[in-house]
This record gives structure tokens, sequence and C-alpha cells, in this order.
């Protein structure tokens, strides 16, 4: 055996992926399903021309986007302040890409009516592959571009709204959204940032300081602030306390010759991960501004946004989850070890057949909320199934899909990185950078408990009607599969999984269980998901089948219906233990004072007993 020297010897075979359309059964199935075939071959080559863009043009792009990070020029050579934000011409690249390939566009040119939204955000997962990040702003793009639609002026509409929504690069828009503050992201009722009547300019001035501004390069940003009442009968300064006080507001972050408009730029916020988007620290100095909507009203006129943002969150996680199990199962196919290739290895096999399911069910669950979307937006919103069922339950499963989808991709990226071995935890590959920057959906638009307590407090808002509709939702899905033997199991672990969740809501939901509820939140969130992506599974197979009987002599079709059915009974086979789990144990009364006295309790009074110690101690030494 000659020895190997750093031109010889072993050399692993790169594991590539040509295009994620063609190769991801998964995603292609689902849009078969939910689109009209017509819709789906008009389409089809605009998606495969997409993902072949991400894997060649674009993944070049993310690379040096990453070597040339953003960077903030705040003084000139004659010490005057310019607040300049340099991005690389990779980074400008990837808004021209985004504006001429519709990112945003196809969900309001509304060509396909309910069914746009679902082509726009299919591309919009396999072109995020390539985007280095540049999902984010068009994520705030897309939130701002509905706000504007639905309570927007007609100035707004003019001269913002149609360029948000632009396919000319020249004139394509992007926003920001800067709700997040020092006193808390969330809690945005204790913001400080303050509007004031302008009479002179004919609008608001705004002033303040925002923590977390993503995008900040974008062309417009909607922001919240602590409004003055304007009125001259009320005492000048007046202003409401908490969230109610808030107003919503759309800004011009830079003037015609490109000034920024009363915004400095404090610094750029050093992340663990999105390191090629810019995101900064802002002071408002009188900040030119319109109101969006109603005065007072700017948390229940974000709710839009948020349905979209959090959407995108969705998306962004199962595009990573994608990518990186094309990537896997790749490697599988080429790496030998122990004198056989991984995708042999029963252990290995095991490790790759759950990273899969777990993608499958993200990908079930996101869809389903983009079909809401769509439907809200383009059907009568006065018919009983979008007013009292659609809308209600898009609100409701959102922050479900956001929290889930984000652990379930963090989850994921880390089986990624350990399928490839050392060779993951070189930074080289990529794994790395996309485990960091997918992250983010655990942190943005709200973490997993904030979130969980969104939840609870649209259950609150509801009466528990949201809890209804979405347990009713169930039902119908599964009903067409109740009566065949092969879903009986699957359909009576669901039931039952919706029986213990309302148990579990109605139970706790009065003022002394109220403790009890918010720790079983976080689980109730999970187990929601689970249950309503395991029904999308189950529904997603039975159509599978009845395909593949229509088509006895296609095989692709049986084998696809062969690996649905499977995918939908494994989910659903252990599907009441997890519930039982998540909703129960995590959430006993007793609990609450347990792990006070065991995270607190304890070391106050260990604290306490070292100070009176200390305290003797040092008196009898002075005696």
């Amino acid at each position: 055996m000659v020895f190997a020297s750093a031109t010889t010897g072993f050399k692993q075979d790169v594991p590539e992926i040509q295009n994620a359309f063609l190769e991801d059964p998964v995603m292609a199935s689902i849009l078969e399903r939910l689109l009209p075939s017509d819709v789906l071959k008009e389409i089809t080559p605009d998606l495969v021309q997409i993902s072949g863009w991400s894997m060649t043009e674009g993944a070049a792009l993310l690379d040096r986007m990453e070597e040339d990070q953003p960077r903030l020029r705040q003084y000139d050579s004659w010490c005057r302040r310019v607040d300049e934000l340099l991005v690389t011409e990779s980074w400008n690249k990837q808004k021209t890409v985004a504006a001429r390939e519709g990112i945003v566009a196809i969900g309001y040119e509304r060509k396909y009516g309910q069914y746009s939204r679902i082509y726009q955000m299919a591309k919009l997962i396999l072109w995020s592959t390539g985007s280095g990040l540049y999902s984010c702003p068009i994520a705030m793009t897309d939130g701002c571009a509905r706000v504007i639609e639905l309570i927007g002026t007609q100035e707004m509409k003019d001269e913002v709204y149609s360029r948000l929504t632009s396919r000319d690069p020249s004139k394509f828009f992007t926003s920001g959204q800067w709700m997040t503050e020092r006193p808390g992201g969330s809690d945005v009722g204790r913001t400080e940032t303050q509007a004031v009547w302008d009479e002179e300019k004919n609008a608001w001035s705004i002033s303040g300081f925002k923590w977390f501004s993503s995008a900040t390069d974008a062309d417009v940003t909607m922001l919240l602030a602590r409004t003055h009442e304007p009125d001259p009968s009320v005492a000048p300064g007046t202003m409401k306390d908490g969230s109610r006080g808030l107003s919503l507001y759309l800004a011009r972050v830079r003037d015609d010759q490109g000034k920024l408009n009363g915004v400095r730029i404090h610094r750029l916020k050093d992340k663990v991960g999105t390191k090629a988007l810019p995101t900064a620290e802002l002071e408002l100095d009188g900040m030119v501004g319109q109101l969006v909507g109603q005065k007072y009203r700017g948390v229940k006129n974000i709710s839009a946004i948020l349905n979209i943002t959090r959407i995108h969150c969705g998306l962004n996680c199962t595009s990573t989850m994608q990518t990186l199990l094309l990537r896997s199962k790749e490697y599988a196919r080429r790496r030998e070890v122990f004198g056989a290739l991984l995708k042999e290895q029963p252990l290995h096999l095991a490790t790759l057949a759950n990273m899969e399911l777990q993608y499958r069910a993200t990908c079930q669950f996101t869809f389903y909320c983009v079909g809401l979307l769509g439907r809200t937006e383009t059907i009568d919103n006065n018919l009983p199934e979008i007013k009292d069922r659609d809308f209600p339950l898009l609100r409701l499963l959102t922050p479900i899909l956001k929290l889930w989808s984000a652990k379930n991709a963090f989850y994921l990226s880390q089986e990624a990185m350990e399928c490839f071995g050392g060779q993951g935890y070189m930074e080289e590959t990529g794994i790395g950078r996309a485990m960091r920057d997918v992250l983010v959906n655990t942190i943005w638009e709200g973490t997993t408990n904030v979130l969980s307590l969104d939840l609870l407090r649209v259950m609150a808002e509801t009466r528990g009607a949201a809890l209804e509709i979405y347990s009713d939702t169930i039902r119908e899905i599964m009903a067409p599969l109740k009566g065949q033997s092969e879903w009986v199991k699957s359909a009576k672990s669901l039931e039952e999984c919706l029986v213990l969740i309302a148990i579990r809501f109605t139970a706790y939901s009065t003022s002394e269980g109220r403790k009890t509820l918010e720790a079983s939140a976080r689980g109730l969130s999970l187990a929601m998901a689970d249950v309503i992506a395991g029904a999308l599974l189950c529904q997603h197979a039975a159509w599978s089948q009845a395909k593949a009987k229509a088509n006895s002599s296609n095989a692709v079709a049986e084998a696809e219906a062969k690996v649905d059915q499977i995918s939908a009974r494994r989910w659903c086979e252990d599907l009441y233990r997890r519930v039982d789990h998540q909703i129960q144990n995590l959430g006993r009364e007793e609990r609450y004072e347990e792990d006070k006295l065991m995270l607190f309790k304890l070391a106050e009074t260990r604290g306490n007993a070292a100070s009176k110690a200390t305290f003797e101690s040092f008196g009898e030494a002075k005696l």
C-alpha cells in the first residue's frame, strides 16, 4: 500500500445537490395535491429554474456575502457623522434577483387566485437556499405590503405598495420592521419611542431608540411608537400607557437624496448567525412618518404582518431542512465506513429516516398555513368558511407553526452536522452556517415561550372557540379516512390526542389554574402542531394511495404511496404518548412551586444563610 500525502490517497466524492425541486419528492408531491394540474404545469419550469439558480449563482453570492459582511462607516475623514452602511455587491444583487423573480410580487399579482400564495412560497423555499438571508427583508416586505393593501392610504398604495410588489429592480422597495426596543421585544407595551404630530410637515415626528432593526438598508420601514394626542383640546403631550397607546407608522428610511430620515445608526449587531444581514441599533430623532390605520390600534394593525412573517419563518425552516436533508442523503450514498455505505447501515438509516419524517411533517404544516393565507386573501371574506373558520384558524396556527418549525429545523441541522462527521463541523461545508442562521427563527418574531403564551391569548380572546375550530378542522381532514381499515389506528390516536388537549384547556382555564395552564403552554403548542401535522400526513397519504390506484402501472406513484403511508403511520403510532408527556407531565399543579424551589429559593436560602454566617463571624471577630 502506498502511503498517503496531501495530494495522493483517498479523496471523498463531494455530495452535491443539482436541483432541490427535482430531487425532493416531498414538496413536489404536496404541490401536486394542492394545486390544479394546469397551474402546476405552468409554474413547474419556474420552480426548476429558481432551484437551479440557488444551487449555482445563488450559492456563490451567499459565500461572498458571508466572507464580506456589512460594515458601518460612522464618520468621514472630516469628523462628520455620515452613518454609511456598507454592504457587498452580492447583497445588492440579491435584491435585484428578488425583484426580477417576483418573490414578493407573485403573492400580490394573484394570477392564480388563492393558489398564488402556494406558488410564491414554494418558489421562496427554493430561492432561500441561495438568498443568503435576503429572505429576511423579503418577509418584512411581504408583511408591509399586506398591511398597506389592507389599511394604507391611497398615497401609500401608489407610492410604496406599488414598489414593494414590483418586479422592476429599479423600482423595487424592501421594508424593515422596527419594533424591538431595550425594554423588550415581544413586550411591545413598554415601547419608549414616541410620535408627535408636526403641523408644519403635515406628518408625524418619531423619536426613540430601536434596539434590533433588521434590514437596516431597507427603503421603508414599519414601526410602532407611542402616540402623543394631537387634539388641541387635550393637554399637550398626553399619551396612553401600555400597548393601548401604540400606533403603527410607515416611514422612508432615506430621502430622495439618500440622506437618512432622522436616523442614526448607533452600531451594527454582532449576532450568532445571519451575519450577512445588516441588523442595527438605531436612534430616531425626528424621523418623518405617516400613520397607518387608526391611532392607538398599532398592536392590532401589526397582526397582518405577524401572520405573514411567522409563515415566512416556517418557510425558512422548511427550506433549511430540505437542503440539509438532501445533502445528508447524498452523502450517505457516497460515504463508505466499516466496509459499507452509510445508506446501508441500520443506525444511520434510522437517523436519516427520523430526519425525513420531521421534514415531511414540517412541509405539510407549512403549506397548509400558506393555503389558508391564500384563501383569506382572495376569497370573499363574508363567506362563513372564511370569516368563521379560516381567519381564526390562521391566527391560531401561525404562532404554532413558527415555534414548532424552528425547533424542528434546529434539531435537523444538528443531526445533519453529525451525519457528516468531522466534515460537518468544518466551516467550509456551510452546515455550521446553516445551523447558526436557522437558529434565529427560535428568537425572531417571538421565542417558543412567547408564542406559546400567544396561543393562550388566542384561546382567551375567542373564549375557546379557536380550539373548537382547530379540533373540527382535524376531524374534517380525517373524516374521509375513518371507514378505511388502514387508517383506524391513526384516526383513533388523533382523536384521543384532541381529547387530551381539550381536557387540559378546559380543566385549567380558570384563575386558579392559570399558572398550571401557563406552565403547560409550550407543551400544548408543540402537541397541537404534532397533531395537525399527523392529520395532514394521513390526508396526503390517502390522496397518494388513490393516485397510485388510478395509475396502477406507475411504479413511482406506487412507491410514493407506500412511503407516504409509512410516514403517516409512524408519525401517528407514537403520537398519543408524545402528547400526553408534553401536556400532562410538564404542567402538573405542584410543579410551579417545585420549580421555584429548585431554581431560585434554594439559592436564596443558601445566600441568606451565608450572609448571616458572615455577619456573625465578623461580629465575633470585632468583639
